[in-house]
């Protein structure tokens, strides 16, 4: 439906519904077209006045329809009118409507009302992330960094993840600042990117740079460079982290995830323990490997060539150096059919061993125990990014030595053109994580923002140094 351009009288209303298929919902449509096509506040109000007189009251979500109009557009005055109206005719709103109050509020000079509707909110739940952030952003903008930061702290405690956006909105208002408190809680944001292993993307990573440089009497300066494969910052000769771990951190690791995450609860759902076992006899048989590979996952690099050419590719690629392979297959991959032909496959089975098992398997138990049975050197193939072993690993330092192993093991694919050879990148010998020494600060980064968590390590780095 149109959206008329001018507000209409009672009969006028009750015509062009009559006139609708669904008369039952024709306000409920109305209103997600007047939002759409961005209509007048008269014109939406009109439509409620007529259904207020018609029916004596507003249905709920009639009001959050003509809400999300009103901040939209910014109408405050409005959203304060449907705020005490809803307050009035509601006990309780719902998440949906408490965001769109507080974020229509908090861009505003009526901001700090938002921060009232937040404290309402946590009386009934934990606030959803959007409220937290519209507020954080409102306070940020009128300077009001340390109530900012408490925000940020209470969201993190609440175990609710910040988007990079309100990460980067903290060094945008903070440029030039004094305060050493706000500066630590600045320098604990690159920490939290450290832990959690996040990298900024190119724009969020120039607000990092301004920020620094904007330090009085900081004489920071910051220079976009690429990190050699020695791990040395052609800057400031700085030697970044050594990715690898330390012979009790190894043990300690390896131990943990074959315990927690491989002997654990939840390995088994796709996997028969008797599965599980004959792997564990096929790998003590052969061990060590230097490099596993999750076949299937590579099968499906090149969309254009049979998935065996891929991995017959990926095989060749990485058998050069007389590198001990083992290939973690499935069984369809032995019944010759288009994608798999017998001849290839025989032809591999020289140069790597093969398991090959059950179609329905979960490949990442199988490829962490192959990995971390081999020892120290062993790296692993696959586009994955093992995710969700994290959440089966208790406690932090646990789940650090599991990332920090993962960037110094994964073998990444370079993004090679489609149609070319496959190419690998060797995993890195430096650590690619947020890193400081005090007087000097390296930060990888990535061009773009990637919402989808990526296993690729950046190449590039921002190096922050401060000139004494």
């Amino acid at each position: 439906v149109q959206p008329p351009e001018k507000p209409l009288q009672a009969e006028e209303w009750n015509k062009l519904r009559e006139a609708f298929r669904t008369p039952e919902i024709f306000e409920e449509v109305m209103l997600n077209s007047m939002i759409r096509c961005n209509s007048p506040i008269d014109v939406a109000k009109s439509l409620l006045t007529h259904v207020a007189k018609r029916n004596g009251d507003i249905a709920y979500h009639l009001l959050v329809k003509y809400l999300t109009l009103c901040v939209q557009q910014g109408q405050v005055s409005e959203i304060r009118d449907v705020y005490d109206i809803m307050k009035v005719r509601f006990k309780i709103l719902e998440s949906g409507a408490y965001n769109l109050l507080i974020k229509g509020l908090s861009n505003s000079d009526q901001w700090r009302m938002a921060l009232t509707l937040l404290e309402e909110v946590k009386k009934i739940m934990v606030p959803p992330r959007t409220c937290y952030e519209s507020c954080i952003k409102a306070a940020s903008r009128h300077q009001e960094m340390k109530l900012a930061f408490e925000l940020y702290d209470e969201m993190l405690a609440n175990d609710v993840v910040p988007t990079l956006d309100v990460l980067q909105s903290f060094f945008d208002f903070s440029r030039g600042t004094k305060d050493a408190e706000l500066q630590k809680e600045l320098f604990g944001i690159l920490l939290y990117l450290r832990e959690n292993q996040i990298y900024p993307h190119r724009t969020f990573m120039r607000s990092i740079k301004l920020w620094f440089e904007s330090i009085p009497g900081g004489n920071w300066r910051g220079r976009l460079i690429n990190i050699k494969e020695s791990g040395q910052c052609p800057v400031c000769n700085h030697q970044l982290e050594d990715s690898n771990l330390t012979e009790e951190e190894y043990s300690n690791l390896s131990e943990r995830i074959i315990r927690d995450v491989i002997h654990g609860s939840d390995t088994f759902r796709k996997t028969s323990p008797q599965e599980f076992e004959a792997f564990q006899t096929f790998v003590e048989n052969r061990l060590p490997f230097d490099i596993v590979i999750d076949g299937l996952n590579v099968s499906h690099m090149k969309t254009r060539k049979m998935q065996c050419e891929n991995l017959f590719e990926a095989v060749n690629c990485l058998a050069k150096e007389n590198a001990r392979l083992l290939v973690l297959g499935r069984k369809h991959m032995l019944m010759n059919s288009s994608n798999w032909k017998r001849e290839i496959m025989k032809e591999m089975q020289n140069k790597a061993d093969f398991f090959f098992a059950e179609n329905i398997s979960e490949d990442d138990a199988f490829l962490l125990y192959a990995t971390l049975r081999s020892g120290k050197h062993c790296k692993f193939v696959t586009r994955d990014f093992l995710r969700d072993h994290k959440a089966c690993l208790p406690d932090s330092l646990t789940r650090h030595l599991f990332r920090k192993w993962q960037r110094g093991h994964q073998i990444a694919f370079s993004p090679a053109a489609e149609g070319r050879t496959i190419k690998f990148l060797p995993a890195l010998r430096y650590d690619c994580v947020v890193q400081t020494t005090g007087d000097t600060w390296h930060i990888p980064y990535k061009d773009v923002f990637e919402e989808k968590y990526s296993y690729q390590v950046p190449r590039k780095w921002l190096c922050i140094q401060q000139k004494r």
